[in-house]
C-alpha cells in the first residue's frame, strides 16, 4: 500500500500557519481562558469553549499568515525566518492572503453564534492582529501591540457570557499586554542581530543592556494587575498563592536567561511562558472551586 502524498501547497500552508508549533495559539487562549473562567464562575460553557478554543486557533493561524504577508522581504534575511514559505518562494502572497480571508472567514462565523456586542468586538481583533506586523517598521515597540491582540479575547470572552465589559477583563487585557511584551521581547532576542541588520524595530534591541530589568518590571505589572484583578473577582487564597509561584518561576526565567544568553535559551524561557498559563488557569479554578 503505496504512502499517502501531502500535496507540496498543502505543506507550505501547514507552516504558513505554523501548524505543528501550537505554543503561540497558547498563549493566545491563556488570557481568554482566565477571563471566561471568572465570568463563568468557574463553569464555562461547552459552546464557549468550542467557540474560543476553535477561534483562537483560527485567528492565530491568521495572524501568522498576514505576517509572513508583511514580512516576506524581511525574512529572507533572518536566519531563523528564512525557510518561511512565502520567504522561500513555496506560496505567493495572493496564495497566503486568501488564506488569511479563509481563516478570519471562518473565525466570524463562530462569533456569530455569540451576542451582537461581541461580534463588534471581534472587529477589533481583527483589526489588531492585521496591524501588529506593520509596527515593527515604525515603532520599537510591535510587542505591546502584539500584547494587546492577545488580551482582546479575554474583553470577547467576558462580554460572551455576560454581554457587558467590567472591570476584571479590563486588568486581565492590561495584564496581558504586559506578560506578552516581556516574552515576546524575550522571544525577539533570537533574531537581535539580523533584526538590527535589516532595520527591523523590536523592544529587545530597544531595551539594549537593560532588558532583564525590562523584563522584571513587565513582569512585576503582570503579577500586580492580576492579583488586582483578583481582588475585584473576588477570587480566594489559591489564585494568589498560583500567582507567587508563578512570579518566582519568571524570575528565575529571566535568571537562566541571563546566565546563558542564546537563542536556544531565549526559545526554552518563550515556550515556558505556556505552563505558566497553565498555572494561573489552575489557580483560578481551584479558587472559584474553594468558593
Amino acid at each position: 500500500m503505496s504512502a499517502l502524498v501531502v500535496p507540496k501547497k498543502w505543506i507550505a500552508i501547514s507552516d504558513l500557519i505554523r501548524l505543528t508549533k501550537q505554543y503561540g495559539t497558547l498563549l493566545l487562549l491563556c488570557p481568554t481562558l482566565w477571563s471566561l473562567s471568572i465570568a463563568s464562575g468557574g463553569a464555562p460553557s461547552v459552546k464557549h469553549l468550542l467557540i474560543f478554543i476553535t477561534g483562537t486557533f483560527l485567528m492565530r493561524s491568521a495572524g501568522c499568515a498576514v505576517n509572513d504577508i508583511a514580512d516576506k522581504n524581511f525574512d529572507r534575511h533572518v536566519e531563523r525566518t528564512c525557510t518561511r514559505p512565502l520567504a522561500d518562494g513555496r506560496l505567493g502572497r495572493g496564495e497566503a492572503f486568501v488564506v488569511f480571508l479563509l481563516l478570519c472567514s471562518a473565525a466570524f462565523v463562530l462569533v456569530l453564534f455569540l451576542n451582537r456586542f461581541t461580534i463588534i468586538l471581534s472587529l477589533v481583533a481583527v483589526a489588531l492582529a492585521t496591524l501588529y506586523p506593520f509596527v515593527k517598521r515604525v515603532s520599537h515597540f510591535p510587542q505591546v501591540v502584539l500584547g494587546t491582540a492577545f488580551g482582546w479575547g479575554a474583553v470577547m470572552a467576558w462580554s460572551a457570557v455576560t454581554n457587558s465589559i467590567g472591570m476584571v477583563p479590563l486588568l486581565i487585557f492590561a495584564a496581558n499586554i504586559c506578560w506578552s511584551t516581556a516574552y515576546d521581547t524575550v522571544y525577539a532576542m533570537m533574531d537581535r542581530e539580523d533584526d538590527r541588520r535589516i532595520g527591523v524595530k523590536s523592544t529587545a534591541l530597544y531595551f539594549g543592556s537593560h532588558i532583564y530589568k525590562a523584563l522584571f518590571l513587565l513582569h512585576t505589572g503582570f503579577i500586580v494587575l492580576l492579583a488586582v484583578a483578583g481582588r475585584a473577582a473576588g477570587l480566594a487564597a489559591p489564585f494568589y498563592v498560583t500567582l507567587g509561584i508563578v512570579y518566582f518561576l519568571l524570575n528565575w526565567m529571566v535568571y537562566k536567561l541571563r546566565e546563558s544568553p542564546t537563542r536556544d535559551t531565549a526559545f526554552l524561557v518563550f515556550v515556558a511562558n505556556c505552563l505558566v498559563g497553565a498555572l494561573i488557569l489552575a489557580g483560578i479554578a481551584l479558587s472559584l472551586g474553594v468558593q
